[in-house]
């Protein structure tokens, strides 16, 4: 793990915080007008891409939990940065880590900006299922908000074409671009059937950090979540 420059201040939100508000909450299930795409349509999503670009070498550009939770075997990573994309919790959530009660956020991808993240070369063999596995981890509701799309991200090695996952302006899942004390709101609060959006949030963070990434938005969410949990359940006020 990096170590922290001298000065460099400590992540606000902390275990102890995040445990004080994570609980488990019934899945509701697909929201009424959507439905879960069938192994078929997932086929036909991935042909589509394929058809779009086939690539001989397979990057994935991860920015949030698949930083923490890739799920996919790697062979490679590297530092990348997407220009025109920011990562912002502009993905309304009704299950997994919220509810109907209590929507959550999730991040993607957005218009405008930069996203300093990992992008992750996969194995040569067997593109067609490895983007199969990842559509089915990435994509829930049909039609989806979340979708993959090729973008260009850049390295110290150069430019690649890699598979992103980015916001739908136009899906009815999307939450667009709210003030910060409003999403921290919302991550302080909700929870789903895989665990709280705080839970979520720190993650995030915290292996953003251990990789040398620091995104100031999401720096200033930490905060003010934890400062919500002290205000909501009691205890010390972070520095």
């Amino acid at each position: 793990m990096k170590r922290k420059p001298a000065g460099q201040r400590s992540m606000a939100l902390t275990a102890d915080l995040v445990a004080k508000v994570d609980r488990i909450e019934p899945d509701p299930g697909p929201e009424p007008g959507t439905s879960e795409h069938t192994d078929a349509e997932f086929d036909d999503l991935v042909e589509q891409l394929l058809v779009e670009y086939q690539p001989e070498t397979l990057w994935v550009f991860a920015y949030g939990s698949l930083i923490w939770n890739p799920e996919f075997v790697h062979v490679e990573q590297r530092p990348a940065t997407a220009q025109g994309w920011h990562r912002s919790f502009c993905l309304k959530l009704t299950r997994w880590r919220g509810t109907r009660d209590l929507p959550a956020l999730m991040l993607a991808l957005d218009r405008g900006g930069s996203c300093n993240g990992i992008v992750y070369r996969l194995p040569a063999e067997d593109h067609f299922g490895q983007l199969g596995q990842l559509l089915r981890r990435e994509i829930d509701a049909n039609p989806p908000t979340n979708v993959p799309r090729w973008i260009k991200v850049g390295t110290k090695e150069g430019p690649l074409i890699a598979l992103a996952f980015v916001a739908a302006p136009d899906g009815r899942a999307y939450a667009g671009r709210q003030p910060l004390e409003q999403v921290a709101d919302t991550l302080a609060r909700a929870a789903g059937h895989w665990g709280s959006s705080a839970q979520y949030l720190f993650r995030t963070v915290g292996k953003l950090e251990e990789s040398g990434i620091r995104d100031r938005n999401l720096w200033h969410i930490q905060d003010l979540v934890a400062r919500q949990i002290i205000a909501s359940t009691g205890g010390a006020d972070p520095a």
